[in-house]
């Protein structure tokens, strides 16, 4: 390992190319941590006493099977937000030097040829930066602007305008704004790939930006270590596929959660959500990484099927869609084991739909007799072993009958009791029971969205004479204690 802290714009110069691998995850800096870059820029920029300011480090593989053309072709380990980031910046300042026609000592064509172009080279070596998936051609062009592509990547379009906009309200002259851009100091750490583990570094450094999530540490754990072709072939068919599925917008916050559903099951213990990174290295030992991959991609096909709503037949997704109401995420390790073994077979649509009906069942109740929940992810995390697959949804439904104390089934008469003086109105899932209720029986389903709940009872606290003497002497207590129940209330269609 070399490292050296360097001058930013420097450390950009000349003939090169950094290239993002495609395990790393796609650019994800988001305007909080663009204001607090431009903001340093500006204050370094209108302040002569400091020559510099420390941005973070830049990590890459210098030597290897990357050195393939008279351009260096650098793998970039770490700082690919910073130096997408930067680019950016780079290039809105370089439109903005071409718009007012001002006399500077840089010009636009200087700043791309220097910073952001190989300017004597084609195809992809004639940028100094190449990211991943859609994030690459919107960069590309975004810098020579150009029409950019669609879908475009939204973090890079949004981060060049919030650039664009603050160069051009700064309120100081553009050369102000440059000297500080030039001020920005990196630390420049170059690895060999015969010496240094590239992913224990990557593990231990401390970088300024946006937290990794678990799920990228994870990606990169799986495909760092791998040849590049290798690589490729595993994210093309497997994880970019998953990453798709679950969204640009879905993606960052369903799939750590996920990741902690699918380890529960094969490694039958909960990881904690921010150690799900550590639990997936203990489960991969000595297991085939392809195998692994592609077990994650089955899996998360259920899971987007259940959490986001992509399930195709349209009675099954109506029960996750309840499920997900109730917010029932506990449950997800035992849905995803039951919807596996219903894509093999192990049991029928019929048996699929039963036992989701009780999973929800058995939480409505529950929610409504008020029992505590904190015992729920155990309950459903090793509910699948209590089963024989021979008598599928009987020995399920005896395994939920059977549970007593703070995991029981309330049976007909608890739920009942409860039901009826439960304050229903102010529930969250108020619009969950009116709509099962409003559906009983009925053909044709109502949309309980076109209905407001009326109270019988008004809620006014100082109720007219004629309430008062129907409800006797005691009448406040009465009001307090059945104003928001289900005897209180009627809907009223809009």
């Amino acid at each position: 390992m070399k490292a050296k802290a360097t001058n930013f714009l420097e450390f950009l110069k000349g003939p090169k190319q950094f290239i993002i691998p495609i395990y790393q995850r796609t650019y994800s800096w988001n305007l909080k941590q663009c204001e607090q870059l431009w903001k340093d820029i500006m204050k370094v920029a209108t302040d002569d006493t400091v020559s510099g300011h420390f941005v973070g480090s830049i990590v890459y593989v210098e030597k290897g099977l990357y050195q393939i053309s008279s351009v260096p072709q650098l793998l970039v380990i770490d700082g690919q937000q910073r130096l997408t980031t930067i680019s950016l910046i780079l290039s809105a300042f370089g439109r903005a030097i071409r718009q007012r026609g001002e006399e500077a000592e840089i010009s636009q064509r200087k700043l791309n040829n220097y910073f952001l172009l190989n300017s004597e080279e084609d195809g992809d070596l004639h940028y100094k930066l190449v990211l991943t998936q859609n994030d690459k051609q919107t960069l590309f062009r975004q810098i020579e602007e150009k029409e950019l592509p669609d879908p475009a990547s939204k973090r890079i379009v949004e981060n060049y305008k919030f650039f664009d906009e603050q160069i051009n309200k700064a309120g100081v002259d553009l050369m102000t704004i440059y000297k500080g851009i030039t001020k920005l100091i990196i630390v420049d750490i170059s690895l060999e790939r015969e010496h240094d583990n590239p992913q224990l570094i990557f593990e231990s450094l401390n970088s300024t930006g946006l937290e990794l999530s678990q799920a990228d540490l994870i990606r990169n754990y799986i495909l760092m270590g791998l040849e590049p072709k290798q690589q490729e072939q595993l994210y093309n068919e497997y994880w970019f596929t998953m990453e798709q599925s679950f969204g640009q917008t879905d993606y960052s916050a369903r799939f750590d959660p996920f990741m902690r559903d699918y380890l529960t099951i094969k490694s039958g213990r909960i990881p904690n959500i921010s150690e799900v990174y550590e639990a997936f290295k203990e489960y991969a030992q000595k297991k085939s990484i392809p195998e692994i991959v592609a077990d994650i991609h089955k899996y998360s096909k259920y899971y987007v099927r259940m959490a986001l709503l992509k399930e195709e037949d349209k009675e099954i997704k109506r029960i996750f869609t309840d499920i997900n109401i109730l917010r029932v995420d506990v449950a997800y390790p035992f849905l995803l084991e039951i919807y596996d073994d219903y894509t093999q077979k192990k049991l029928n649509r019929d048996e699929l739909i039963s036992i989701l009906k009780l999973v929800e069942n058995y939480v409505f109740r529950r929610a409504i007799c008020g029992i505590p929940t904190n015992s729920l992810n155990k309950t459903f995390a090793t509910l699948s072993r209590e089963l024989d697959k021979e008598h599928y949804f009987e020995s399920f439904m005896a395994a939920l009958l059977l549970k007593d104390s703070y995991r029981r089934f309330p049976g007909d008469d608890e739920f009942m009791q409860e039901f009826i003086v439960k304050d229903l109105y102010n529930s969250r899932i108020r619009n969950y029971w009116l709509r099962k209720l409003e559906n009983h029986d009925r053909k044709e389903r109502v949309e309980v969205e076109v209905y407001t709940i009326e109270h019988i009872m008004p809620q006014n606290e100082n109720l007219s004479h004629a309430w008062q003497q129907d409800l006797g002497s005691n009448w406040k207590e009465i009001q307090s204690k059945y104003l928001h129940t289900l005897g209180n209330l009627t809907r009223h269609r809009l």
